[in-house]
């Protein structure tokens, strides 16, 4: 995992442009998203705020290639993920996105070595190489130490940097993390969001995060507030940055959002 350059963290590594998400449900329609447009350069830890079904994990699922737009485009790493088939897309994660969940994940039988190197059997990568990087990806989040436990023995904390390690050890593009903190205390949710902080700064990754926790704004480079399937700017962005931050029981900080 090495550090980006310093010009490709200028460059956009995400563009979504014009991109609208459309359900059926029923006899109903449900907007999920309304022509939503950002550009998020590489290297940045950005976060997606908003209440429940104001389309944020919607977003998410489209910017990780899980879910594709209604209209408009996706392009992540140079790439339009439109223009990819299921198998390609599923080919595409795998090389390009790291997935951080809230309620970690884990295979309850496997060691974390075991668990981290999960996603490198899709590799023709040898079984030595593999664990050699499991063991480097754990070095990196805290845990040289925890090799070798069960998921059942490790602290909420412990099981969270697990999945952390298990998300760069392919050494991705991209990391997304939904909720990472909705399920920890507030000192490991802390020590995961100043992690999730560190793999941007010392290795140059670009993070999505999803999330409530208001204590996100003191690490994210920026967060874009959605309601109702709309990206906030201007006035209505800068109120729900302030909502956010007083609800941290905090001063205002300086924190870019859609469209500022």
């Amino acid at each position: 995992m090495e550090p980006l350059a310093g010009p490709s963290e200028r460059a956009p590594l995400i563009e979504i442009r014009a991109v609208s998400r459309r359900y059926v449900r029923g006899v109903d329609e449900v907007h999920a998203l309304e022509r939503v447009s950002l550009a998020i350069p590489a290297g940045r830890f950005v976060a997606f705020m908003g209440p429940s079904g104001s389309g944020k994990s919607t977003l998410m699922n489209l910017v990780s290639g899980i879910d594709r737009p209604s209209e408009g485009e996706v392009i992540v790493a140079g790439q339009s993920l439109g223009e990819l088939t299921e198998d390609e897309l599923a080919d595409w994660r795998a090389r390009h996105v790291g997935l951080i969940f809230q309620f970690f994940n884990l295979i309850p039988v496997l060691t974390a070595i075991e668990n981290v190197a999960l996603p490198l059997l899709l590799t023709d990568m040898p079984k030595a190489e593999r664990l050699r990087r499991a063991e480097t990806a754990l070095r990196v989040v805290g845990l040289e130490d925890r090799l070798h436990h069960l998921p059942r023995t490790l602290s909420g904390g412990e099981q969270q940097r697990v999945a952390i390690a298990r998300a760069i050890v392919t050494d991705p593009d991209l990391i997304v993390a939904d909720e990472p903190t909705g399920d920890l205390d507030a000192r490991n949710a802390e020590a995961i969001l100043e992690l999730l902080r560190s793999l941007k700064n010392d290795f140059g990754k670009t993070i999505i995060m999803v999330t409530h926790d208001p204590r996100a704004l003191r690490f994210v480079d920026e967060a874009f507030h959605l309601d109702k399937g709309i990206l906030l700017e201007g006035e209505e962005a800068r109120r729900a940055d302030q909502a956010v931050q007083l609800a941290a029981g905090g001063g205002l900080i300086n924190v870019a959002g859609g469209g500022r």
